[in-house]
């Protein structure tokens, strides 16, 4: 090994700025490879073990993310005991990575992902007799993993490490695959689920009501888990960009910023989307009860006429909201943010990314709608809604992009740095401020004196305390950013936990056949599920700069 191999493993980078590049990149490329087998052999597994004529059982499965996420627990431990710890290990903390809200966004969706994780362990030991000791280990060890990966990111999610830094790298992209594979793992088994909604673990049967119990409550879980795993993941990942980072003093006053801004609130939009949220979800209840309860096709017609107004009056609403937010920017007079920010263009290219999956959807829908006849009410609503949802994820991912990209106010700049005296940097005696006012010697000039005194220490104080007054263009990108992210958030929920009409409304499934459509619904629709859930943090982070 040479001189510059044991820098780039030890405690001391290579000491030329040239070695430091060529093994910044080799470190990389180097994790990459790692994290790109290991994901393809997942993914190999995860996907054969969905087929029954396939030979890989879904033990074989559960066998290998459990050796992964031990694996991952013990380079966490490492990472928290050792690594870390090192002198000169953190030299600086990266402030637009891991936000307060994502890390607690973070903890709930682990809370549930626990109580998923002991309703699994609840339904396998029904029947542990008849099954592999796997099915039990793996809930376990998922939950142990839960816990320590949430804790590490709690504490660790900020870091920009200089030490160990191939070994750092290699672990977080380990830890990065073990999240996508359980993620990819919670998809399929869940769209096994739904396709195979009657059958059991195998040879067990599942008769007793506790049983019943378990095994839908941990299914109902299903989408807290997975998107779980998509937010560690995509802190996860941030932190293997910062691996090795040198960071600026501007990230850590926009961190300040941000704060000081969210204690301003408006109402307008948050009613809005409350209406709008609190309205989903008794479409979405109703949509439930009529689809799984009545065989009746004029009731299935229904719940989906239902189903597709709703949505077609929220598309709508959400999309000239973004508009509108679009050409308000174009008066916006804020620069553009060019720092570097790792967490920022992870942002943008997860929105575009995701958003593939719901366009791959919604064009499927429009040529099966176009092409087959007859049409109907049921249709005619079908392609207004798969047109809206395109139209829809285009404007708000320009409306988001370019709010991730604008600098803070700089009214604001101005404001924290007269504040600043009274948020503990320096104090001021307030009383030993005073106008020099000429001694005439009488009694009334004395009193003139201090009546002047007093009124320009009152005007000082309240030039300090009183906040500026938001003009109206962030006025109205707030309203926006606040009924987006609540629109989002039931737009998240109706797919996330059971409405489907890619399956109740028959068109595509009789144009594309049996095997076809529901491939491509089970592939694309958890990619449209993750951009909601992306969506409502990225418009909180828009929000909060605005």
């Amino acid at each position: 090994m040479t001189e510059d191999q044991i820098a780039s493993f030890g405690h001391q980078p290579p000491s030329t700025p040239a070695s430091k590049e060529v093994w910044k990149k080799g470190g990389r490329m180097f994790s990459i490879l790692l994290a790109v087998h290991l994901a393809l052999l997942a993914c190999t597994l995860v996907s054969s073990g969905a087929f029954e004529k396939i030979a890989v059982h879904d033990y074989d499965v559960f066998f290998l993310l459990t050796v992964m996420m031990l694996i991952v627990i013990i380079w966490i431990i490492f990472y928290l005991a050792g690594t870390s710890r090192c002198p000169g290990a953190i030299l600086g903390k990266d402030s637009h990575a891991g936000p307060i809200w994502l890390r607690g966004g973070l903890i709930l969706f682990a809370i549930f992902s626990l109580i998923m994780d002991v309703f699994k362990i609840g339904y396998y030991s029904s029947f542990y007799s008849c099954l592999s000791a796997i099915k039990i280990i793996y809930p376990i060890v998922q939950a142990i993993f839960v816990v320590v990966q949430t804790y590490f990111l709690w504490v660790s999610a900020k870091d920009c490490i200089h030490v160990h830094l191939n070994v750092t790298r290699c672990g977080l992209m380990l830890t990065l695959t073990t999240n996508l594979a359980v993620w990819m793992s919670a998809v399929t088994d869940e769209s096994v689920h739904k396709a195979h909604s009657n059958s059991s673990a195998g040879e067990c049967n599942c008769n007793s009501q506790i049983c019943q119990i378990f095994k839908n409550g941990y299914f109902w879980l299903y989408p807290f888990n997975i998107e779980y795993s998509l937010f560690a993941s995509a802190m996860v990942y941030v932190m293997w960009k910062n691996v090795g980072r040198f960071i600026d003093h501007h990230s850590h006053h926009i961190q300040r910023l941000k704060f000081r801004l969210f204690r301003r609130t408006f109402f307008v939009g948050i009613m809005l989307g409350l209406i709008i949220l609190v309205s989903g979800l008794g479409v979405l209840i109703l949509y439930e009860v009529q689809v799984n309860s009545s065989t009746e096709s004029s009731k299935k017609s229904q719940a989906l006429t239902m189903y597709y107004i709703f949505n077609i009056v929220c598309l709508s609403l959400m999309s000239l909201v973004c508009i509108g937010g679009s050409v308000i920017y174009r008066f916006d007079k804020r620069d553009m943010d060019r720092h570097k920010n790792p967490t920022r263009t992870l942002d943008v290219a997860l929105l575009m990314g995701a958003a593939l999956g719901q366009y791959a959807i919604s064009y499927y829908s429009i040529v099966a709608i176009v092409a087959s006849t007859p049409r109907d009410t049921i249709s005619a609503l079908n392609l207004t809604y798969a047109l809206l949802m395109i139209a829809q994820h285009t404007f708000q991912n320009i409306f988001i992009i370019e709010g991730l990209h604008r600098q803070p106010p700089k009214e604001d700049h101005k404001h924290e740095s007269h504040q600043k005296d009274l948020y503990g940097l320096t104090f001021v005696n307030i009383n030993a401020v005073s106008l020099r006012v000429p001694d005439t010697g009488g009694t009334l000039a004395a009193g003139a004196a201090s009546s002047t005194e007093a009124m320009h220490t009152s005007d000082l104080v309240r030039s300090l305390t009183a906040p500026k007054k938001m003009n109206w263009r962030r006025k109205f990108l707030r309203e926006i950013s606040m009924f987006l992210l609540l629109s989002n958030i039931i737009l998240w929920i109706m797919p996330a936990f059971g409405a489907r009409p890619q399956f109740d409304n028959d068109t595509e499934l009789n144009f594309y056949g049996d095997s076809m459509w529901p491939a491509i619904v089970d592939i694309c629709l958890p990619f449209g599920i993750f951009y909601r859930m992306h969506a409502v943090a990225s418009l909180l982070e828009v929000y909060i700069m605005s």
